[in-house]
């Protein structure tokens, strides 16, 4: 059962928000060979009707033996290559088992928590990501988010590369709020000891990607 409270709980201002501001893309899944510059882009690995590996980063694609492989990487490494400029070894994968994500303005947030059979997916490819509200979501800690601008931002953008590192909570000022780091805080966490830098907010402002 989830902690989350209800909506009859919510501050007005977070049922306006729920139902009036807009939500942020979602991902969609595509085949590595059909994108030109891979490197660095989030990725998928696996096989139609096996299943699927997430959280991974790939690197341009190479050609041995004529065949085309994409380097593959857990997306922990590919942070601490990038943060401390090492080399790491990455597995070569076929690409024809690997989908990139990408950001797709025809995913679009699905309402309140759907019933088992409107969550089934084709297992031909992976399954597109659409944005939830965090209040839809029972437990958040470490998932991705996307933050979008402030009301009285015009012209802020979409903010991606964050995980929440809390569940919600009642901040000082009374708002619903979850704390968030980047996505390189949250992995140098894992392999320095590190705490990150956090940053509060109120979870109207924030998606679960």
């Amino acid at each position: 059962m989830s902690d989350l409270p209800h909506d009859d709980d919510l501050p007005d201002w977070d049922l306006i928000a729920g139902s009036t501001e807009r939500a942020p893309a979602g991902i969609e899944l595509v085949p590595a060979a059909a994108v030109r510059d891979l490197r660095g882009r989030r990725a998928m690995v696996g096989l139609p009707g096996l299943g699927w590996r997430g959280d991974l980063r790939v690197d341009d694609a190479v050609i041995q033996a004529s065949r085309t492989y994409v380097p593959v990487l857990p997306e922990q490494e590919w942070y601490r290559a990038e943060s401390e400029q090492t080399e790491v070894f990455a597995p070569l994968v076929p690409i024809e088992r690997v989908w990139v994500e990408r950001i797709s303005a025809t995913v679009e947030a699905t309402g309140g928590r759907s019933e088992l059979v409107g969550r089934l997916v084709s297992l031909d490819a992976p399954p597109a990501r659409p944005p939830r509200p965090v209040h839809d979501v029972g437990i958040v800690t470490g998932l991705r988010v996307v933050r979008l601008p402030g009301p009285d931002n015009k012209v802020g953008r979409d903010e991606r590369d964050l995980r929440v590192v809390t569940e919600p909570y009642n901040s000082a000022e009374g708002d619903i709020c979850v704390r968030i780091c980047t996505e390189l805080d949250w992995y140098r966490w894992a392999w320095s000891g590190q705490a990150p830098k956090t940053l509060e907010l109120p979870i109207h402002l924030i998606w679960i990607e």
